[in-house]
């Protein structure tokens, strides 16, 4: 072998080498991350699901790849967006309550985290909350379990208000899980539920001018995300309308809203990076409780309050963790 052809194998197998060795490193592990909802409303809940991925360790880009899915508030999208995630291989799957009950029915093995606001027991999604066991974990705010809580503090503020209407999305089931504890209140204090539905955004205004002919003093939305991602409109007609309306989140005050109780959707996105992150490092969802909320928010706008020609008793602003001026 020739002195040329010696040092030319030498710098092929040089340049080989970084190749091959490339060719070795695992790939990227992806994430696929699915709601039912459409994108823009949610920007800020994506951003806290990225900070939980970054106290676990992960920065999508960097170590992380994420699939991003939204069903745009057409629920019958959700298996075929699922079914989609599941064929790429991705290696854990986010998503809201109906996101994850639509993953859960297409792959027992890709784990799933769930960021729900029923509970997830009741639901079918977990064995329970402690040992969830399957492929399945998650955060629960319980917001279906609140309209109770929700209803007194709407009494506290419009005391007069014989008839309350009860605004819910029929085709999501947050909605529909809330009615009978918020009936069951009002019965105690002697109140009046109207029911009204809103399925789509055409009918939002023959929905408000139902709770208007039934002479409602106030309104309860009902929590789903279908009503959280159409919160602006939903705030302009009760202004429009001038009936106090209380909401599940804080989403709705910060849009123009009256006041809202619920515990930090924002928080429970960010719990839910993390357990996307340690999944990723090789924990098993059914070796991780699902987790609660411990603290809740009261919202109120007082520049709301004031269009609407309300006074909000001292007892209220004293318990609100924010009230926006």
């Amino acid at each position: 072998m020739d002195r040329r052809t010696f040092i030319g194998r030498i710098a092929g197998g040089l340049v080989a080498m970084p190749l091959f060795a490339r060719a070795q490193q695992p790939a990227m592990p992806t994430i696929g991350f699915l709601r039912s909802t459409p994108s823009e409303p949610f920007a800020h809940l994506v951003a806290a699901f990225h900070q939980g991925l970054k106290e676990a360790g992960f920065v999508e880009g960097r170590n992380v790849a994420i699939e991003y899915r939204y069903a745009d508030n057409h629920l019958d999208r959700l298996p075929g967006l699922a079914a989609d995630l599941v064929r790429r291989q991705v290696d854990v799957i986010v998503g809201n309550g109906s996101a994850a009950e639509a993953a859960k029915a297409v792959t027992t093995n890709i784990p799933i985290v769930f960021v729900s606001g029923e509970d997830p027991v009741e639901r079918g999604l977990v064995a329970s909350l402690n040992r969830p066991g399957g492929n399945l974990t998650g955060v629960t705010f319980f917001a279906n379990q609140l309209g109770a809580k929700r209803l007194g503090l709407l009494h506290e503020l419009v005391p007069k208000a014989t008839v309350i209407a009860f605004l819910r999305a029929p085709n999501h089931a947050r909605s529909v899980a809330e009615l009978p504890e918020v009936e069951a209140a009002a019965r105690v204090v002697g109140q009046k539920i109207v029911v009204v539905n809103a399925a789509s955004e055409r009918e939002f205004d023959p929905a408000f001018a139902a709770i208007v002919r039934a002479g409602a003093g106030a309104i309860l939305v009902s929590g789903s995300g279908f009503f959280t991602s159409q919160r602006r409109q939903l705030v302009a007609l009760a202004a429009r309308h001038a009936i106090p309306a209380i909401y599940d989140l804080r989403d709705h005050v910060d849009a123009g809203g009256l006041i809202s109780y619920a515990a930090s959707l924002t928080g429970a996105h960010r719990q839910a990076g993390v357990y996307a992150g340690r999944i990723l490092k090789g924990a098993k969802p059914s070796e991780l409780p699902v987790l609660q909320p411990t603290t809740f928010e009261l919202v109120i706008n007082l520049k709301t309050a004031k269009a609407l020609g309300l006074t909000i008793p001292q007892s209220l602003l004293l318990r609100a963790d924010e009230v926006i001026q």
